[in-house]
């Protein structure tokens, strides 16, 4: 066990049901909510999976409240299990040589996502309590991922991308690259031309979760068809992470 409240209990998946239940929630946030899909998406059974699953640890969040109904999900992939699974997930959309030779324990982050009407608040500081624990528990000294706006069309993103890139690209150790055949380029607006608070109001609440923490985004993005998206890659130094989450948690602000 990860976290508890008299609400909220974080915990890792545990058995096949366990599994199935994160797999139905990103099934209603990805697929039904934000209409993504792939080649594993089990229609039928409402689960949204893929082949990297069974390598993935499964960090679930449930509310106790509702009798334990698992409201909250992160998935991730330390090294030693990208070993075993063949590479990271993201590896197909990013260049992760900068990080994988970088001598540092590094984990992968993904499928995050909250039930409607839990984002925003308690919830999401409970999920990351959960995480900041298992970072801690496996000695993570970097953590990276895939974050997404909705949508891929670039030009009703430009504002957005290109303040990520102006204001939160991540230094040259750090730097990871969309892959050359699907590189996007962030940088669509200069940098005196951007309207930074409507720019930001684009922003996924994710992303500026991990803006808030000591994220920063890799060089390039990713338009995903198949989930209806467009990602860039989150990396972040723990030791950042932890001096960041310190000051947040301790006021208990929302994420």
């Amino acid at each position: 066990m990860y976290s508890r409240d008299v609400q909220f209990t974080a915990r890792l998946a545990r058995t096949e049901e366990d599994l199935h239940a994160a797999q139905r929630l990103r099934y209603e946030v990805f697929v039904a909510e934000l209409g993504g899909d792939g080649p594993l998406v089990d229609h039928d059974a409402r689960l949204e999976r893929d082949r990297f699953d069974p390598y993935f640890d499964h960090l679930l969040l449930a509310d106790e409240s509702r009798g334990g109904e698992i409201v909250g999900v992160y998935r991730v992939l330390r090294d030693d299990q990208a070993a075993e699974a063949g590479q990271f997930y993201s590896e197909d959309e990013y260049d992760l040589s900068v990080l994988k030779s970088s001598g540092r324990r590094i984990m992968e982050l993904g499928r995050s996502c909250l039930a409607e009407g839990y984002r925003g608040g308690a919830a999401m500081y409970h999920l990351w309590n959960g995480l900041a624990r298992y970072v801690a528990e496996h000695g993570i000294e970097i953590l990276f991922g895939v974050a997404s706006f909705h949508g891929t069309d670039t030009d009703a993103l430009a504002q957005p991308m290109s303040l990520l890139h102006h204001r939160h690209l991540a230094p040259e150790p750090l730097r990871v690259r969309t892959v050359p055949a699907h590189y996007q380029p962030l940088d669509l607006v200069p940098e005196h031309q951007i309207d930074r608070r409507a720019a930001m109001l684009q922003v996924p609440a994710l992303i500026k979760a991990y803006l808030r923490l000591g994220g920063f985004v890799g060089d390039g993005a990713f338009i995903d068809h198949t989930f209806n998206t467009t990602d860039v890659c989150l990396v972040m130094d723990t030791a950042q992470l932890n001096a960041r989450q310190k000051t947040i948690y301790a006021k208990g602000a929302d994420l």
